[in-house]
C-alpha cells in the first residue's frame, strides 16, 4: 500500500528531501533512444528551465538535481519560514505566475471585496496557497505536469507519461544531505555518460562549477552552500569546495 504523501513529508524531522520521477514503460524523457534514432536531448533544458522557474516562484530551495534519459533526480528543501514571511500581495503574485486567478481574487485585486464573508473567503485562498508555496508535491505536480504536456505534444500521443508518483526519501542530518546530493551529481559518472563531474552536463555540481568560474553569472537558482555556524545566511551547511573536491575523489 503506498503511503499519503503528508505522510512522508515531515518539517520536524526535516526539511531536506530527495525526490526521483521516472518515465513509464520505453518513454524516453532526454537522451536518444537507439532503436528510432530519435534523440530527445533538447528536453533536458526543458526539465533545467522549468526547474528554475518553479524555484524562484515556491518557497522550495534546489540543492541539486541531475537529469538523466528516463528520469531525474532532485535535492529540496523546504522554506517554510519564507513562505510564512511573504506578504498576501507577495502570495498571490507567485502562484499566479502558473495559475489564472478565481474570480474572487480577480475582483479582490480590483479592490471590489466589500462584505466580510468575502473577505474571509480571499484569505482562505490566500493561506491555501501560501502552503502550498512550500508543498513538494504541488512543486512536482507543476514540474510534471508540464513535462508531460510538453513531450505528449511532441510525441503526438496521450496518457501516462510518468511512472505514477514521484519517490521522495527524507534526509534527516547533514551527511545524509551531503551524500544524497553526491549520489544526485555522480549519477551521469556512474551510469557511464559522463567521464567527470565537470562534465556531467544538466546536473547542479556542473552548473556551480560553471557558474564558480564567471564572477559575474549567478547561481540564485541554487541553494548556497555557506559552511558550517554561518548564522548570518541560509544554505548547505558545507563549503562548496570542500563538496566539490569530494565528489571529484568520489568519481575517481
Amino acid at each position: 500500500m503506498t503511503t499519503a504523501r503528508h505522510h512522508q513529508i515531515c518539517l520536524e524531522a526535516t526539511a531536506y528531501y530527495h525526490c526521483i520521477s521516472r518515465c513509464v514503460r520505453r518513454a524516453f524523457l532526454c537522451g536518444q533512444d537507439k532503436e528510432s534514432g530519435v534523440s530527445y536531448e533538447h528536453r533536458r533544458s526543458w526539465v533545467e528551465d522549468r526547474l528554475f522557474a518553479l524555484a524562484k516562484v515556491f518557497c522550495i530551495d534546489l540543492c541539486a538535481y541531475a537529469i538523466m534519459s528516463n528520469h531525474y533526480h532532485l535535492v529540496l528543501h523546504i522554506n517554510k519560514a519564507k513562505a510564512d514571511s511573504l506578504t498576501d500581495s507577495d502570495v498571490i503574485d507567485r502562484w499566479l505566475s502558473f495559475h489564472n486567478p478565481p474570480v474572487l481574487i480577480q475582483r479582490y485585486l480590483r479592490g471590489d471585496i466589500h462584505t466580510q464573508d468575502e473577505y474571509n473567503a480571499v484569505c482562505s485562498i490566500i493561506q491555501t496557497w501560501r502552503q502550498r508555496l512550500y508543498s513538494i508535491s504541488w512543486f512536482m505536480r507543476l514540474l510534471n505536469q508540464f513535462i508531460a504536456s510538453e513531450a505528449n505534444k511532441e510525441d503526438g500521443c496521450s496518457g501516462h507519461f510518468w511512472e505514477g508518483r514521484f519517490k521522495s526519501q527524507a534526509l534527516l542530518d547533514d551527511k545524509a544531505l551531503a551524500a544524497a546530493m553526491a549520489y544526485v551529481d555522480l549519477n551521469p559518472v556512474r551510469a557511464g555518460i559522463a567521464e567527470t563531474p565537470e562534465t556531467s552536463d544538466f546536473t547542479s555540481v556542473q552548473f556551480r562549477l560553471d557558474n564558480s568560474r564567471n564572477p559575474k553569472a549567478s547561481v540564485a537558482y541554487l541553494y548556497p552552500f555557506i559552511g558550517q555556524n554561518n548564522s548570518t545566511q541560509e544554505g548547505i551547511p558545507y563549503h562548496l569546495a570542500d563538496y566539490c573536491s569530494g565528489i571529484v575523489n568520489l568519481a575517481t
